[in-house]
């Protein structure tokens, strides 16, 4: 079994590779892929995945890596829009069951016209790999599965990868080892 030191190094060489980038599989799909690791990992990955940027940044490669926090979109969203501070007042009288449904219906999370995924599509170059961050962060706001099917439909011309603080087994995603999502059969694991 590797390390996840050995995971992050083989993710880092795969996403470098042009057939990576040309974002096709057997069937022509697009190309969506989960990286899963120890949610206790959480930190180390973020750095890991910070320094792969920086570097990507700093090379003279054709693509750009963009790296997408999904806490830091939901949170960037309510303050345009002026709620932030609402929520805290509404979860104060409400309770957290009440702003978590509130705040996924204002940022139409389930819709296939979800901010979350505008955001994403509108700021995504024409060469460039996504790394989606942040998916433990939003839990239960946001879920995984959700969050893929929607950007599934509007994103097809560059490789996702979902670093996922949890195990993804091909089919079954367990959020921090322990809470089910729903099934997702779309995307790969980038690191066996």
């Amino acid at each position: 079994m590797l390390t996840l030191d050995e995971k992050l190094n083989r993710a880092e060489v795969m996403i470098q590779k042009p057939a990576f980038r040309k974002n096709k599989g057997l069937g022509n799909e697009v190309g969506y892929y989960i990286f899963d690791y120890p949610a206790e990992q959480e930190l180390y990955v973020r750095e890991r995945v910070e320094y792969i940027r920086k570097k990507n940044e700093n090379s003279s490669d054709d693509y750009k890596i963009v790296v997408f926090d999904l806490y830091e979109i939901i949170i960037d969203i309510l303050k345009q829009k002026g709620y932030l501070e609402k929520c805290y007042e509404f979860e104060k009288r409400k309770g957290f069951e009440r702003i978590t449904k509130s705040v996924g219906n204002m940022l139409r999370i389930t819709s296939s016209d979800s901010l979350i995924v505008r955001h994403i599509k509108e700021n995504t170059p024409e060469k460039a790999v996504v790394f989606i961050v942040g998916i433990g962060k939003c839990y239960p706001i946001l879920r995984s599965h959700t969050v893929l099917n929607n950007l599934h439909q509007v994103i097809d011309h560059v490789p996702v990868v979902m670093f996922y603080p949890g195990k993804y087994d091909g089919q079954e995603l367990l959020l921090f080892g322990e809470i089910k999502d729903d099934n997702y059969y779309r995307a790969f694991k980038l690191v066996e």
